[in-house]
């Protein structure tokens, strides 16, 4: 395993980060395909085992048991001292006044929501999920601060926003003398390169770690063009992210087949091989649901482009409209 800093911070990441959504109890979310504790602990456990140290989740997730089956794995199977614990805040589990959101009651709440499930005394990284309209960003920063002053959090970071949200978070953090973000997740694949615009230039200025999501493009980076899987027939976050995008989408998985078929290695480790050798990456979140995951992902790692490779992914993409933000 390779390991790198999280942005200009002191903290040691491994170059992959295992995303945690695909554990949790299927019946508690909307998330028919995530995997019970039983099939979800060895799955864990491999990755510390390959060298992984960076453990991504979120309160949402299948209506927090992802956390609970996470913490309880991490405590059997790690050091809490050599790995990272992120997790989120933002969304909530039901329709009432208070819950979710990023007021500084709902900050303070679920924070101590989340050590309790994760059975912790702090989170490595504490992450908002997305940006909330509705709340002045002076009382997010201010309280994200205090949860880091009460020793709950060691940093905090955030997930897809647009780029001027999170140069306005940043700057009102600093202006205050609170505690800015450190880590960006957006959005990153060679199907959705949208953030190369803006948040990524951003980030790479800033000194600001990036750890993408969906890496793989849900999977659509991993298997035959037009293949479809039980995942991607339940999830509908995901298919709202490339549901008009299949004709422009088309020419980019033509062009990692090719590679394929020329190098005789499988697409998602061309994929992955592709960001990871991005300026500016800290860590791709990927998802494993089976061992052969973690043999895709770790390989790329040793899996050089060249340029002309590296090119010949990147020409066929065509602009897509931004997504995710909601």
């Amino acid at each position: 395993m390779q390991y790198t800093r999280l942005g200009r911070s002191g903290l040691s990441v491994s170059r992959l980060c295992l995303g945690c959504m695909t554990y949790g109890m299927p019946e508690r979310g909307a998330h028919p395909w995530t995997l019970d504790e039983a099939a979800s602990r060895p799955l864990i456990q491999r990755a510390i085992e390959l060298g992984i140290n960076f453990f991504d989740t979120a309160n949402a997730y299948s209506d927090g048991t992802s956390e609970e089956i996470v913490g309880r794995a991490l405590r059997d199977f790690a050091r809490r001292d050599e790995i990272v614990v992120a997790t989120k805040v933002r969304y909530a589990n039901r329709k009432a006044p208070n819950v979710g959101g990023l007021s500084r009651k709902a900050i303070l709440f679920e924070i101590d929501a989340s050590l309790q499930r994760l059975g912790m005394d702090y989170v490595d990284l504490y992450q908002v999920h997305r940006a909330d309209p509705h709340t002045p960003i002076e009382e997010t920063m201010e309280a994200l601060h205090d949860v880091v002053k009460a020793g709950k959090a060691r940093y905090i970071g955030a997930s897809s926003m647009h780029a001027w949200q999170f140069a306005k978070a940043q700057q009102v953090a600093r202006q205050h003398g609170w505690t800015p973000f450190v880590s960006m997740q957006p959005e990153w694949s060679l199907l959705y390169r949208e953030e190369e615009r803006e948040m990524l230039p951003l980030c790479r200025d800033q000194g600001v770690g990036v750890i993408p999501w969906s890496p793989l493009a849900r999977g659509r980076l991993a298997r035959p063009w037009g293949e479809h899987t039980p995942r991607i027939a339940s999830d509908v976050f995901g298919t709202g992210l490339f549901a008009h995008t299949e004709a422009a989408d088309r020419g980019v998985a033509d062009a990692l087949a090719a590679l394929s078929a020329a190098r005789g290695l499988p697409r998602a480790q061309l994929a992955l091989a592709w960001l990871l050798r991005q300026p500016g990456l800290t860590a791709p979140i990927i998802g494993a649901s089976r061992p052969g995951h973690f043999d895709d992902a770790v390989a790329a790692l040793g899996v050089t482009l060249s340029d002309a490779e590296a090119a010949a992914l990147e020409a066929p993409y065509l602009p897509h409209a931004v997504v995710g933000f909601e």
